[in-house]
């Protein structure tokens, strides 16, 4: 097996399981999928390292597919709550170290969390907070969320910041920002103090809370 390469297991093969799934196969990761949906099966089937027939409440089942041997298990169904519990304690109880799980529903969350799933999962939810953001400011290309109210954000230079030297603006000063460096096409550019002029189409990458970045986004 080749360095870096973990076993990763996908339970419920439906819109966002076989994104999941495709990503880590395509990072050359070994990944086993389930489903209860033959149709679903079969279409990853040329797809993944392997994929069965399953129905995850059944702990023998899970047992006999594998599951207990994954580094790192999603449960990616969501609808069906009883389905999704029953998943997470059957996967715990054949000693998968690290859970993740799709969750509908405030409730569903708390469920979850009570557990022991090592991180809960809201697509639409996130996905929608994600788009609103970049959305909200037309500079924003991207942002990553770091945690404890972090995020590093990826800003186009407007033309009012053309030609300057980022040694010269005011995001550390005024708005308590990091500037973690710039991107230049696909050259990545200097940090903190740098000498450059900045050109148009550069893309300013900057570490710091929301409402820093929001400040100094609506500034510029």
């Amino acid at each position: 097996m080749a360095r870096g390469r973990r076993t990763f297991g996908i339970v419920g093969l439906g819109i966002f399981g076989r994104a999941v799934a495709n990503e880590l196969t395509r990072f050359g990761n070994h990944v086993i999928g389930i489903d209860t949906n033959p149709q679903a099966v079969s279409d990853m089937v040329d797809t993944l390292t392997q994929t069965m027939i399953v129905d995850a409440r059944d702990e023998a089942a899970l047992r006999e597919a594998g599951m207990g041997d994954c580094d790192f298990v999603l449960v990616a169904m969501g609808s069906d709550l009883e389905a999704s519990i029953l998943a997470v304690m059957n996967l715990k109880l054949i000693g998968v170290r690290t859970v993740w799980a799709k969750a509908r529903t405030k409730t569903h969350h708390r469920i979850l969390s009570k557990l022991g799933v090592d991180r809960v999962i809201h697509p639409e939810h996130e996905v929608g907070q994600h788009i609103a953001q970049v959305m909200h400011n037309p500079l924003v290309r991207d942002y990553v969320s770091l945690g404890n109210g972090y995020h590093v954000v990826n800003f186009r230079i407007p033309k009012s910041l053309e030609d300057r030297k980022l040694e010269d603006l005011s995001h550390a000063k005024e708005h308590n920002l990091r500037c973690i460096g710039v991107m230049r096409g696909t050259e990545y550019l200097g940090h903190d103090g740098s000498s450059f002029t900045l050109q148009p189409d550069d893309l300013l990458l900057l570490l710091g809370t929301r409402n820093d970045l929001r400040e100094f986004a609506e500034d510029l």
